[in-house]
Formats: C-alpha cells, sequence, structure tokens
C-alpha cells in the first residue's frame, strides 16, 4: 500500500462528504477474545500466528500486546498475564497498556479458545475493511485533484495496481498445505496426459516439433524468456509459437465439433510492432509471399487471392493482439484477467520486456530494479491465471566484444532478475547474421590467391549456415537445456523444424 500514499496536501476523507463521518469497521470485542484466548493458552497462536500481524488490530494498544505475545511464543517462551506484565514494566509501557487490571480484563473477555481462528479472521476482515476505506477515500481525492499530475487514466491504473496489492496481501490467510497424496495425483495426471499424447507433450504444444520434445510444450504458471540481439527474429519466433499456441487450442476444441469456439487463446502484447504490422507479418509466413513485397504492392493477383485465402483461415484463429505502447505491468493484469474471464486464455507473450513500464505510482530507484519489478509481476501473473507467459528480451552488447557471438545467461540485460525469475530462459542466435558481416574484402588480402581462398570459406560456411538458426536453452528449471536447431527464412522471417534427412532443410 506504501505506492499509494495521497499527497501530502490532500487529507483522508475530504471530498467525501458524509463517508468520512462513519466509523472505521472494526471489532474490538473479537480482539479482546482473542488476546484473552492466546494469554490463556499459547497454543491457541497457531491458529493465527500466520497471517495475523500487530498492524491488524484497530485498537494500537491490542496490537502492542499481541506484537508481545507473538515475540514471546515465537522464542518459545510463555506468553500469560504475568510474564507480559513483568515485560511491559520492564520496558516502561505496562501504563500504556491499560496496565495489570487490563490484562486481567482480557482473561475474562475470553469466550473460548478454540474460536481463537474465527476472531482472529474477524479481526482480519477488519483490518482489510479498513484499507479499503483508506484506498477509496484516496482514488475520490485523486479524482477530486489532489494529485494535479496523474491524468484520469494513470489514476486507474494506480488504482487498479493498490487494489491488487490489497487482494494479494488479503489472501494471507489462503493457501497453506497440499497433502503429499493431492500432490501425488496432480503429478500423475500431468504424466498421464504426455503419456497419451503424441510426442509426449503434457502442455500447450509450441508448432515447433523439437522445441515440444525439449521442454514438453508449455507449461501452466511458467515463465519463459526469448532473448537474442537485434536482427536474430526473436519476434518472428514468438509470433510462430503464438500461432502454433492458437492452432492447437483451435484444433483441441473443433476436435469433437468442427463448429466449436475455443474457450481459450493467446493473447500477444506487441510494443514494438502494431497489430496491423504484426498480422501483415504472420500472413507474410503462412502464404509465403515477403512481408517487404506486401508493403510495396508487388504482388500479383494469384499471389494476392492465396493472401486472401490465408486471412480468411487465420480469422478463426484465438489469437487476440494488443498494441499499446509501453503498457504498464498493472495494465497488462487487468487486460488479461478480463481476456480470461470473458474468452478463456492459454497463453501470454509480451514483446518485449524492456518496452515495458512499472506499476503506475511506483518509482523504482535504478532501471534494474524497474526490471526486476516487471519481471516478478509477469511471474506472479503466470501464477495467478495459470498460464504459460513468454516475454522477449533483449541483450546487452557484450556479445558484440566476443569471437563466439553465441549468447550466454551473462549477457542479459539487467540479467540478475530476468534469470532468477525466469522458468525457462532460451536464446535465439543465427550464424548467417555474423558471417553476413564477416564477408572477405580484397583490399585486406596480399594478392588474389589468398582472398579467393578466403572467399571459398567464407562461402562454404555461409552455406552451411544458410536457412539454420539456434534456439539455446539456457536454463530449464524442469527440463534439460541444449541447443534446437530450426530452420530459417530470412525472406519470410519464418521460423520452423529443421529437417536433417533432405537437403532443403525445411520440414513445415
Amino acid at each position: 500500500m506504501n505506492n499509494f500514499d495521497p499527497s501530502p496536501g490532500a487529507t483522508p476523507g475530504s471530498g467525501l462528504l458524509g463517508l468520512s463521518q462513519r466509523i472505521p469497521p472494526s471489532n474490538l470485542a473479537a480482539e479482546q477474545a482473542l488476546l484473552g484466548a492466546l494469554l490463556a493458552n499459547n497454543k491457541a497462536f497457531e491458529r493465527v500466528g500466520e497471517y495475523l500481524a500487530p498492524e491488524h488490530f484497530a485498537d494500537p494498544v491490542h496490537g502492542r500486546i499481541f506484537h508481545a505475545i507473538k515475540r514471546r511464543v515465537e522464542a518459545g517462551q510463555l506468553a500469560d498475564a504475568v510474564t507480559l506484565r513483568a515485560e511491559f514494566e520492564h520496558s516502561g509501557l505496562l501504563d500504556e497498556v491499560g496496565g495489570p487490571a487490563y490484562l486481567a480484563q482480557l482473561l475474562s473477555a475470553m469466550v473460548g479458545v478454540i474460536n481463537a481462528g474465527e476472531y482472529g479472521q474477524v479481526i482480519y476482515d477488519a483490518w482489510l475493511r479498513r484499507q479499503l476505506v483508506d484506498l477509496g477515500e484516496v482514488v475520490v481525492n485523486r479524482a477530486f485533484g489532489a494529485q494535479a499530475e496523474l491524468d484520469a487514466k494513470a489514476q486507474l491504473e494506480s488504482a487498479e495496481q493498490a487494489l491488487f496489492e490489497l487482494a494479494k496481501e488479503g489472501g494471507a490467510g489462503e493457501g497453506g498445505f497440499l497433502t503429499f497424496e493431492r500432490a501425488l495425483t496432480i503429478a500423475v495426471h500431468h504424466a498421464e496426459k504426455a503419456f497419451t499424447t503424441p510426442g509426449g507433450v503434457s502442455g500447450l504444444p509450441t508448432g515447433l516439433r523439437d522445441l515440444d520434445n525439449k521442454t514438453g510444450g508449455l507449461h501452466p504458471s511458467d515463465l519463459l524468456i526469448i532473448a537474442g540481439r537485434p536482427g536474430m527474429g526473436k519476434t518472428a519466433l514468438a509470433t510462430k509459437i503464438a500461432f502454433g499456441a492458437a492452432k492447437s487450442v483451435l484444433r483441441a476444441a473443433q476436435e469433437a465439433d468442427p463448429n466449436a469456439v475455443p474457450k481459450g487463446g493467446v493473447a500477444l502484447f506487441s510494443l514494438e510492432m502494431s497489430a496491423d504490422q504484426l498480422a501483415t507479418r504472420l500472413l507474410a509466413e503462412e502464404s509465403r509471399i515477403s512481408g517487404d513485397r506486401i508493403r510495396r504492392g508487388e504482388i500479383s493477383q494469384r499471389d494476392f487471392d492465396r493472401f486472401l485465402e490465408v486471412s480468411r483461415e487465420l480469422a478463426s484463429l484465438p489469437l487476440h493482439i494488443d498494441d499499446t505502447p509501453a503498457i504498464s505491468i498493472s495494465a497488462l493484469r487487468t487486460r488479461c484477467r478480463r481476456l480470461q474471464r470473458t474468452k478463456g486464455l492459454d497463453l501470454i507473450v509480451v514483446d518485449y520486456l524492456q518496452l515495458m513500464r512499472p506499476a503506475a505510482g511506483t518509482r523504482p530507484e535504478s532501471r534494474v530494479l524497474e526490471i526486476s519489478m516487471i519481471t516478478q509481476g509477469l511471474k506472479a501473473l503466470a501464477k495467478e491465471l495459470s498460464v504459460p507467459v513468454i516475454a522477449l528480451s533483449q541483450l546487452s552488447r557484450a556479445v558484440e566484444s566476443r569471437e563466439d557471438k553465441r549468447p550466454q545467461l551473462s549477457d542479459l540485460r539487467e540479467s540478475g532478475s530476468i534469470e532468477q525469475d525466469a522458468d525457462v530462459v532460451m536464446f535465439v542466435y543465427r550464424d548467417d547474421y555474423y558471417l553476413m558481416q564477416r564477408a572477405p574484402k580484397e583490399l585486406a588480402f596480399d594478392n588474389a590467391e589468398k582472398f579467393q581462398g578466403a572467399l571459398d570459406k567464407w562461402q562454404k560456411d555461409m552455406e552451411m549456415a544458410h536457412n539454420k538458426a539456434e534456439l539455446i536453452i539456457a536454463k530449464q528449471r524442469h527440463g534439460p537445456t541444449g541447443t534446437i536447431k530450426l530452420f530459417f527464412e530470412a525472406e519470410f522471417t519464418r521460423f520452423g523444424d529443421l529437417d536433417t534427412q533432405h537437403d532443403d532443410g525445411f520440414a513445415g
């Protein structure tokens, strides 16, 4: 909640006629009953200690007493009216907590130790309500102009972020242990799915055979990073995976009923390219017509007919594109939740990480901290919505200074947080991109023979690297690392499976 404080000039309640006159939600009787139960039997602390904190009490005196009980119990010491009286006397706070008489009164307020858990929930619920009241006052004060520098859209984002943070805190009393039997059942279900699926893909298929073999598909709650230097084809690979996943979702929905509408889909956030540019790229890939020729109008009637035919086929895909530039993590989260609620959601793709903004109202001290907040937010979103999230990332220029240009984990910009939060880190690398820049120049050689030898070697290397790309899995939390060879057609910026059995290299 610290990121949502009102400005210094905004007093709580100003602009809230009538509402500020109400008494904030609290239940002092429940607070007294809980403290009495804890003093009578310290074992009752086990029922509330996981989520209840001193600041959750409406009465600050009760908060101080709870803090003293919590500290003693967690230190393995007895916390009752006698030991607390001695502690408060020693610290000079006995009068502040009402003296010995009040500690004795708390014991008499106890209804029963068995009800301690329910009292704790009542206290926690009242605290949450007070936070909502405070948050509501800040929202209204801002809307009345308490912070003129925030326009209405920024205020909406900030309010959404504050509600999300409160919702995370509000779930503190939930969760807990899962029985090992239940965990085993879930694990067996995933194994069964992999066993009965052709190719052993238990997750969402990517449309790339070798990638699916290496990862088992895209798995819920995973954050996957695809990184590379500019020009390597990160966006092309991400759209290929998004397209493959969307086709898989559509195919699964239509297996039983060809006219069925898929209850899921892929959300693609394109921060760099507009939605129509991305659509053109997908059409170029599928119709195998150069995107450059499409933009210049240099296509035949036959090509254009093919273009329209493919566009009709692609129109049914459950693929949703959002091209909002510099979108914030809170806005992205809100849109994904809405899409999941209305149409279903199976995959989120973000192109790319460094173009995102942290939540409105937050002011990170450094770029590293800002990226850390974004990656943590994406990982939290993957877990919350139980879908895989793919985020593209730029690499630092350190790659260019090495002889071997293949990327390493240390090349990730602001790498600490990205590498730490990601479940899978993959690098896109194309040797022909760097070989093209190293074409031998005749002026650099003493004689024509040496130049010809260097040129022959370069041409041979170019032939070996032609239409080939590498996807280097540098980190995979649930599986092996290694390099996957892919087919790449630069003309259509199209990735595909590499067919090592035939000369053309393309397997579909």
